[in-house]
C-alpha cells in the first residue's frame, strides 16, 4: 500500500494505458481480418497481454524489493522501455481518434487532396513514434559543451572571466555507459576550467556503479580542483557518506553544510554546499553562516528549488541541476512543456531574483526513461562576467 501512495502518479498512468491497450485490442478483434481468422485472434490477444505484462512490471520493478531479484540491466531497460511504449500510448491515442473523424483517403476525388490526407494521417501516426525513437536513440547521447555567460552584478574586478565547469546528474547506470562518462569528463577537461564542480546524482539506484563514477571524476582537471554537492539518488541509495568519503580520497571535495574559500588575485570566491533538499521541508536552514560579506558567495545545491531562500540569505550564485532540463521538453506555441514544470519553476537556464541569479543545467544522463528529447545533455561551461 506505501508503495502505491508513493507511486500514484505512475498508476494512474498505468491504468490509463492498460485501459488503451485493451481498447486497441477490442478494435483490432472487431476489423473484417482479424475477426474471420482464429489465428490472428489468438496473435492478437496475446500482443495485447504481453502490453499489459509488460506495463505492469514496469512499474512494480520501481520497488527495490522487486527489482533486486533482476539483473540491474534487465530492470532498467524493461521499466524504460514501459514508460516509453506508455508514452507513445498515450500520444497515439488521441491521435487515432482524430483521423477517426477525417474522411477516408479513398473518398476523397481530388488526387492532391487525397495524397495530403494520406500524409496527414501518417504523419499523426508517425510523428510521436519517430520523436520518441529520436529522443532515445539519438538525443539521448549527443553530448555538448553548452557555454554560458553569466553577467553577475557586484562581481569583484579579479573573478572576471573565471570559468567554471558543471556536471550534474549523471546517473551512471544501464543508461549511460562508463564510456559515455568518459567522453563527458574528457570534454570537460577539454575546457580548461578554473574550477570543476559535480552537483548531484551520480548514480541512480544503489546497485550502480558508483565507484567507477567517483574514478571517473578523480579524472577532472582545473587549476582550483573539483568541488562538488549530493543529489537525491545519493540519499535514496543511502549512500552520502561512502561518496563523500571516497569522493574526497580521490580528490573531490563535496561540500556538505560546509564552505571553502578560494582566493583569485585580490579576491575571493566562497563556495557552500548541502545534501539534497527534499521538497515540502525548510531549506537552506542554517546555511546563511556561510555567506561572507567580503566574498563572492556561490551555493552548490542539487535541488535548484532553495534558489529563493538562497537570495535572502545572500548567495549571489546558486548553480543546481536535478530537473534534467525537463528530459522530454516540447515546445508549443513558444512556451516550453515538460513534467518537470509540475514541480518547479526552475527547470532550466538562468533566473534571477534582485542581485542573486541561479543557473540550472540539463546535466548528461536520464532516470526512468531512457531519453531526451528538446533537453539535449550538456556539459555546462559558466563565465562569470561583471556587469
Amino acid at each position: 500500500m506505501i508503495f502505491v501512495l508513493r507511486h500514484r502518479a505512475e498508476f494512474v498512468i498505468l491504468f490509463l494505458t492498460l485501459a488503451i491497450q485493451l481498447f486497441f485490442g477490442h478494435w483490432v478483434l472487431e476489423t473484417p481480418p482479424v475477426r474471420q481468422s482464429r489465428v490472428r485472434r489468438r496473435l492478437t490477444f496475446a500482443i495485447v497481454a504481453l502490453l499489459c505484462v509488460w506495463l505492469c512490471a514496469g512499474v512494480l520493478l520501481d520497488a527495490a524489493r522487486v527489482a533486486k531479484h533482476f539483473p540491474e540491466a534487465f530492470a532498467s531497460w524493461v521499466r524504460g522501455g514501459s514508460i516509453v511504449w506508455a508514452l507513445l500510448s498515450l500520444a497515439l491515442f488521441p491521435a487515432w481518434l482524430l483521423l477517426r473523424q477525417l474522411p477516408q483517403p479513398d473518398a476523397i476525388p481530388n488526387p492532391e487532396r487525397r495524397r495530403f490526407m494520406k500524409w496527414t494521417r501518417a504523419a499523426l501516426v508517425g510523428v510521436p513514434a519517430a520523436a520518441l525513437g529520436y529522443g532515445v536513440f539519438v538525443q539521448r547521447t549527443r553530448f555538448r559543451v553548452r557555454e554560458i555567460d553569466l553577467h553577475l552584478p557586484n562581481l569583484p574586478k579579479d573573478l572576471d572571466g573565471l570559468r567554471l565547469v558543471q556536471l550534474s546528474d549523471i546517473h551512471l547506470s544501464p543508461f549511460l555507459t562508463r564510456k559515455e562518462l568518459e567522453r563527458n569528463v574528457d570534454m570537460a577537461n577539454e575546457t580548461r576550467a578554473h574550477i570543476a564542480l559535480v552537483t548531484g546524482d551520480l548514480i541512480t539506484s544503489r546497485r550502480d556503479p558508483l565507484d567507477d563514477c567517483l574514478d571517473h571524476l578523480a579524472r577532472l582537471r582545473s587549476d582550483a580542483g573539483t568541488f562538488g554537492c549530493l543529489g537525491n539518488h545519493e540519499a535514496y541509495a543511502g549512500v552520502e557518506d561512502y561518496t563523500a568519503r571516497e569522493g574526497g580520497r580521490r580528490g573531490i571535495r563535496f561540500l556538505r553544510r560546509e564552505s571553502t574559500p578560494l582566493r583569485f588575485g585580490n579576491s575571493t570566491l566562497r563556495f557552500a554546499g548541502i545534501d539534497y533538499q527534499r521538497m515540502g521541508r525548510p531549506y537552506l536552514v542554517g546555511m546563511e553562516r556561510f555567506v561572507d560579506a567580503a566574498a563572492f558567495n556561490i551555493l552548490l545545491s542539487h535541488n535548484p528549488d532553495v534558489f529563493p531562500v538562497a537570495a535572502r540569505q545572500g548567495y549571489q550564485l546558486t548553480l543546481s541541476g536535478h530537473t534534467h532540463g525537463g528530459q522530454v521538453d516540447v515546445e508549443i506555441l513558444h512556451h516550453d512543456l515538460s513534467f518537470a514544470r509540475f514541480f518547479t519553476p526552475y527547470v532550466y537556464g538562468v533566473y534571477r531574483r534582485g542581485p542573486s541569479t541561479i543557473y540550472v543545467t540539463r546535466g548528461i544522463g536520464t532516470v526512468g526513461l531512457p531519453a531526451r528529447l528538446g533537453a539535449p545533455p550538456e556539459v555546462a561551461l559558466i563565465r562569470l562576467c561583471a556587469i
